[in-house]
């Protein structure tokens, strides 16, 4: 019987090796001396070492990538719970700004059963908006704030410190803790 030109060997339980991967070493045709033979096994044993790296290496960086997957698919579904009604909100906002001019005017008319029906709508439907996390922003008599106010006048006066908020137009909302519209001010400067 002759002698194979290659020889299979298994994977070791350190580093598998998939099963339609066989490893090859050519031997010599005559048999070598005991320091050729080492000498190969050495060169194999260290072409491993080095593939044995570069798997853990692959195996740390797709780990990695699969954990900043985890935690950018957590942060993105905790942003679609707190904040996906927002454009929901956004079209029931103006319906409470005609609320609300509603009871002006109609104070003013002085028609009192339907101006008590506005305010329980009026309530109603804030208290319904805070259930969601949305809250008006404080405008009137504090400092101008560019992140949360929208100046549409300026108005010169010596009643108020300059820069701050005279009149509110129409109230801005915060949606937990985001801006969700600005509130349109008038804005005190002062006298020249």
């Amino acid at each position: 019987m002759k002698k194979h030109d290659t020889v299979k060997t298994a994977p070791t339980a350190a580093t598998p090796a998939p099963e339609h991967e066989a490893i090859e070493i050519a031997e010599p045709a005559e048999p070598g001396t005991p320091e050729e033979q080492l000498n190969q096994l050495k060169e194999l044993l260290a072409a491993k070492e080095v593939e044995s790296r570069e798997n853990w290496d692959r195996f740390v960086r797709e780990r990695a990538d699969l954990e900043n997957y985890r935690k950018r698919t957590n942060r993105e579904k905790e942003e679609l719970l707190n904040y996906g009604n927002k454009s929901l909100i956004e079209e029931i906002l103006p319906v409470v700004d005609s609320l609300e001019r509603a009871l002006v005017h109609a104070n003013e008319d002085g028609i009192s059963a339907v101006v008590e029906g506005i305010r329980m709508t009026h309530g109603m439907l804030l208290s319904a908006l805070k259930k969601f996390g949305v809250t008006p922003v404080e405008s009137a008599g504090t400092p101008f704030n560019p992140e949360f106010h929208q100046a549409m006048t300026q108005v010169t006066t010596d009643q108020t410190p300059p820069n701050t908020v005279v009149e509110e137009f129409q109230k801005g909302y915060l949606l937990k803790d985001r801006l969700l519209r600005p509130a349109m001010v008038s804005v005190s400067t002062a006298p020249k």
